[in-house]
């Protein structure tokens, strides 16, 4: 099987750090293809943001021209575009901020999202909803870091994750998840207090 992932930014950075937690989760004989749009916003951080990386992300699958691929993941958590690229491709569109939460369902009754900036919020609630999963979510909180800010002081990212964790599990949450495909690898830093789930998702250890 193979299987594009689609970065929502154009940090190519980021799309190596996502691409390499996806192998990771992958079955055995499954290859896994990261592509970064040539244009948009450099971090996904906001409405305005989410939605050129929207148009971005289609504009990069409408003109692929590489080897045939069996499915889509789009890593960018909240952002618009899922049902654009569901019309746009033949094949299966899995968006993580869907898969995230249908995983951590599984794990408990309700679960909690850490993200980013406060200003992606709005947007991933509403992206829980369309897609059928906000019933169960107990609260999306951010961390005040920005997408770009999350591989710089780890002590810093740590103590912003873990305070945003204890709101969003003072509201209810039995199962953490990570709202931002950047959040990729942060199980290294916090994963003594937290056991990682899968891409984004975590439960309490």
């Amino acid at each position: 099987m193979r299987i594009v992932v689609t970065n929502c930014n154009t940090t190519q950075e980021m799309t190596e750090e996502i691409v390499r937690g996806a192998r990771a989760a992958a079955g055995p004989g499954t290859t896994v293809t990261g592509l970064t749009p040539a244009w948009g916003p450099e971090s996904a951080e906001g409405w305005l943001d989410s939605y050129l990386s929207a148009a971005a992300v289609m504009d990069l699958l409408r003109t692929y021209d590489g080897p045939a691929y069996d499915a889509v993941v789009m890593a960018g958590f909240g952002e618009h575009g899922r049902e654009g690229v569901r019309e746009l491709v033949d094949v299966p569109v899995v968006d993580i901020t869907e898969a995230a939460a249908h995983l951590a369902c599984l794990l408990g009754r309700r679960y909690g999202v850490v993200t980013t900036l406060e200003r992606s919020c709005g947007q991933i609630e509403d992206s829980l909803e369309l897609a059928g999963v906000g019933r169960n979510c107990a609260g999306v909180v951010g961390t005040g870091l920005s997408v770009l800010d999350l591989g710089g002081d780890e002590a810093r990212t740590q103590a912003a994750f873990l305070a945003a964790a204890e709101r969003v599990c003072a509201a209810g949450a039995e199962v953490l998840v990570l709202g931002c495909a950047g959040m990729t690898g942060l199980q290294r830093v916090v994963g003594r207090s937290w056991v990682f789930l899968w891409w984004t998702g975590w439960e309490r250890g």
